[in-house]
């Protein structure tokens, strides 16, 4: 019975991949709980740290992995080299903008950034790589824009914080796309470019007698130690789980963690939300509706390749 213990298999593989994409999206979800416990500090020391241990933790998934070669060959490619230095100047704004909007009590909005981002992508194909959008894509990003253009006209400014976060990871995505290079090596190779200018950050921190480690309580510090496997773990699920499920079931599982945002932003620290917000929150949640309804019809069966990169708020 060969062919019963595959199709076994295959199924055991798609339940492990499940369970690897959810717990991913979820923890990326539930993000703000742990940047909120540092709330204490400079939201610039937080990420210069998140920077810094994200830069070793990706550097000992390479080793554990075996992804030294790749790393090596990407690093002799002058092109990639400097589409990982933009990625990394990308990520890092996408992080910083994300943990101050955490800090100062704008997880809503971050949430709404997030949401965007599939849209957004969409978008930045059509314009970028000129590829030709279908029906449902087109009215997928019409009600995402009207959406934003709604809370725009309610708030009586540009949502900042949601476009800074859509477009600097829609950005991020496409030149991640374009590069060629392998997820995991581009991940250590974009934070280890970008980790000196952190590094030097806190260095003159620390010798003006400032900075968090090595003066704040014990476990803010050890917070601040763990930032790079708060990085780090939720991508190695997700690229686990991308391995093992089909592309349109990464798509709706996409929007796990911006709905938990949502959700901690308005039950648990209590951010308003006004009954025009929710207006403008579900015509993007049409628009996305209309993406995935897309994405299933053009994916069927389809698996995702090993080379997506997802790194998170």
């Amino acid at each position: 019975m060969p062919h019963g213990r595959g199709i076994q298999r295959a199924v055991s593989e798609s339940r492990r991949g499940l369970a690897y994409g959810i717990t991913a999206y979820s923890l990326w979800g539930f993000a703000p709980l742990f940047w909120k416990l540092l709330g204490g500090v400079s939201p610039i020391e937080v990420l210069a740290h998140r920077v810094v241990w994200g830069a070793i933790a990706f550097v000992g998934i390479v080793w554990i992995a075996g992804a030294g070669p790749a790393v090596r060959t990407a690093l002799r490619d002058r092109r990639t080299v400097a589409a990982m230095a933009l990625s990394g100047t990308l990520l890092v704004i996408n992080w910083g903008t994300f943990v101050g909007a955490v800090a100062t009590g704008h997880i809503l909005d971050a949430s709404l950034g997030y949401f965007i981002i599939p849209l957004l992508s969409v978008g930045l194909g059509m314009v970028v790589l000129h590829e030709r959008l279908r029906r449902l894509q087109w009215i997928a990003i019409g009600l995402a824009a009207a959406g934003v253009a709604l809370l725009t006209w309610r708030a009586g400014r540009i949502p900042w914080i949601s476009i800074v976060v859509a477009t600097t990871f829609g950005a991020y995505g496409l030149v991640r796309k374009v590069a060629r290079v392998e997820s995991l090596a581009g991940s250590a190779i974009e934070t280890a470019l970008i980790s000196p200018v952190a590094a030097i950050y806190l260095a003159v921190v620390a010798v003006r007698g400032g900075g968090a480690l090595g003066h704040a309580a014990t476990g803010t510090q050890l917070l601040l130690l763990s930032t790079g496997v708060v990085t780090a773990v939720p991508l190695m699920m997700f690229t686990s789980a991308a391995r093992r499920l089909p592309l349109s079931t990464l798509g709706f599982l996409q929007y796990i963690g911006p709905t938990v945002q949502f959700v901690l932003a308005v039950v648990v620290y209590g951010e308003p939300f006004a009954h025009d917000q929710l207006i403008a929150f579900g015509l993007i949640w049409l628009g996305l509706a209309a993406f995935s309804v897309d994405l299933v019809r053009q994916s069927p069966g389809r698996r995702a390749a090993a080379p997506i990169s997802r790194t998170g708020p």
